[in-house]
């Protein structure tokens, strides 16, 4: 049985709840499908110690501040997900839950878009399916053989998990930074932090407000047809939440370059010293879950689909919203997603205007 809607929104995390507050204000009829059996998005699967580098005020979704988290500034990700709980519900928000999106394909004036428990079509479809269920792991030499344990930042959960072992974490990011921190805070296990560059920390006094304030501040100066003042990237590539700072300021967070292979038990560097390890944890980002339009044809370099905005270059009838920057200025935060949201939903009603 196919069923019909105007528009359906993949994905409800908070890219797709936000495009759904959108849509619900403009009295578009839409459904949301999440592949989630609960609500929460990526959020629901972080480690135990994560928590946002804005405080709840500037963290919040369109329509609804977050609640501030009783002592704490930065809230952790269980408050993130009671919020997203909260705001799904505020707004009655269409969502179906435990959908798997197969498959989008052209369909006459609209498109179809199977899932494992039936078939939609919808005059446009925005995606919002974010990027944590597509790890990213480089093809280093040896990876294969090593026999140690491997996993990669979405399946790190605590610092308990590795107590007595010797760990590499691998990546200069955010994460790499925090999940080494983690590590090194508790003293449980023996930790190597390596990094394909020197880690470069924002200013202690950066925290997410900041980055918001830059991202908006380029997007008017390119908007403008003025100087591109550079993405956030530019300041730095770690921001010193608590945790990272006091584990850097006490000596305990040393990068060291990257290894140049891996063996059956270890790693062994440039200057062919071996190093024996029993797991190594790899923090080196996100590709753009997007296989669902494989039947479309829409993707070119890095796996992108070319988007004016949010809207697909070779398919009008298809948004994108909340991967990065290429789909809108700090698109995939919490507080940055409002903006490109609302603008995809309006250029989507006028779409869809007799």
């Amino acid at each position: 049985m196919t069923q019909r809607t105007d528009v359906v929104v993949i994905g409800g995390g908070q890219a797709g709840l936000a495009a759904g507050y959108h849509l619900r204000r403009l009295g578009i009829e839409h459904v949301i499908l999440d592949a989630q059996a609960a609500p929460g998005g990526a959020w629901q699967h972080t480690w135990d110690s994560l928590h946002l580098f804005s405080p709840a005020q500037y963290s919040s979704l369109p329509g609804r501040l977050m609640p501030v988290q009783e002592g704490a500034l930065y809230p952790d990700a269980a408050h993130v997900v009671d919020y997203l709980a909260d705001y799904e519900k505020r707004y009655a928000l269409p969502v179906q839950r435990g959908t798997w999106v197969e498959s989008v394909h052209r369909d006459g004036p609209g498109l179809r878009v199977e899932t494992d428990s039936g078939s939609w079509t919808a005059r446009a479809v925005i995606s919002a399916t974010g990027t944590w269920t597509r790890p990213f792991l480089p093809a280093v030499p040896g990876r294969r053989e090593y026999q140690g344990r491997q996993l990669h930042t979405v399946q790190y959960r605590s610092p308990s998990d590795f107590t007595g072992q010797r760990v590499v974490v691998v990546g200069g990011g955010n994460s790499g930074a925090q999940i080494a921190a983690d590590l090194a805070g508790t003293g449980t296990a023996e930790l190597t932090w390596v990094t394909q560059r020197r880690p470069r920390y924002l200013a202690d006094d950066i925290d997410g407000r900041a980055l918001f304030d830059h991202a908006t501040a380029r997007r008017r100066a390119l908007e403008e047809g003025r100087i591109d003042t550079g993405g956030v990237a530019s300041l730095g590539d770690i921001v010193a939440v608590p945790p990272v700072r006091a584990a850097r300021d006490a000596g305990l967070l040393t990068a060291k370059p990257m290894f140049t292979r891996l063996t059956a038990t270890g790693v062994e560097w440039a200057d062919g010293t071996q190093t024996q390890t029993d797991a190594v944890i790899w923090c080196t980002g996100f590709r753009p879950a997007l296989a669902h339009f494989a039947a479309l044809r829409l993707r070119g370099t890095r796996g992108h689909i070319a988007t004016v905005g949010t809207r697909a270059v070779d398919e009008p009838r298809l948004h994108l919203l909340g991967y990065g920057d290429w789909t809108g200025p700090a698109s995939a935060t919490l507080i940055g997603v409002g903006r490109p949201a609302r603008d995809a939903t309006r250029e989507i009603a006028e779409f869809l205007r007799p």
